[in-house]
């Protein structure tokens, strides 16, 4: 029988800068892949996404993260939250600049962890997923970038353009990068552009502030 305190993490593949050992407080990013490479083989994760384009990288000035759900399973944000805590024990990384993104069932995720935990992620970056226009304004004060394929058979636009709508509407900091030639597999565009990961870095949590109440509330009272 399990102690009751047992937290299931995800097994998880790690990515270390080859200057790592020199400094503390590196910046993390969590990816979070797409339905294919579930299962329990982590050489899966090289197949696809940001790990893919890590393997001949020894600069890439970030700690990543790439835990794999199992087969048949969705992200649970739970177990998520404690493979960050075990995460941050582990290694070297500054709980101020910690930066989610994911793929397809990764991107829906990171827009889940972005409004359930807004106060532990410094920005995040949903590639080719949707999230919850309802809800996104917990999370107005997490900056955000998303792409998406104009193409994309399995996400259709329209649910980034209603949640990114929605954001915007509640004084959200967020922007958006559609490909007009691209379907679902628009991660290689996304992961390839430095950009991305110029703007990771601009954004840290050390400025983050607690949601306040809705603007439109405020102006009634």
């Amino acid at each position: 029988m399990k102690d009751a305190a047992y937290k299931p993490v995800y097994r998880y593949a790690a990515y270390l800068p080859s200057e790592y050992a020199r400094w503390q407080g590196w910046p993390l990013i969590l990816y979070l892949h797409g339905e294919e490479e579930r299962g329990d083989d982590l050489e899966m994760l090289k197949t696809r996404g940001l790990p893919s384009l890590l393997e001949d990288r020894l600069d890439f000035p970030f700690v990543v993260v790439s835990p794999q759900c199992p087969a048949g399973e969705e992200w649970s944000s739970e177990r998520l939250g404690w493979l960050l805590d075990d995460v941050m024990v582990k290694f070297w990384v500054d709980p101020d600049r910690i930066y989610v993104t994911g793929v397809g069932m990764g991107g829906y995720a990171a827009w889940r962890l972005g409004i359930e935990h807004p106060e532990r992620f410094a920005a995040i970056a949903p590639v080719s997923g949707g999230g919850n226009p309802q809800e996104v304004c917990n999370m107005r004060d997490v900056p955000v970038w998303a792409f998406h394929g104009v193409w994309d058979g399995d996400v259709p636009v329209s649910e980034l353009q209603s949640v990114t709508l929605a954001l915007r509407l509640c004084g959200g900091n967020v922007r958006s990068t559609l490909y007009p030639e691209e379907g679902h597999e628009c991660w290689r565009e996304a992961y390839n552009d430095p950009e991305l990961y110029r703007w990771f870095l601009e954004h840290d949590r050390s400025v983050y502030r607690e949601p306040t109440l809705d603007p439109v509330m405020e102006d009634l009272d």
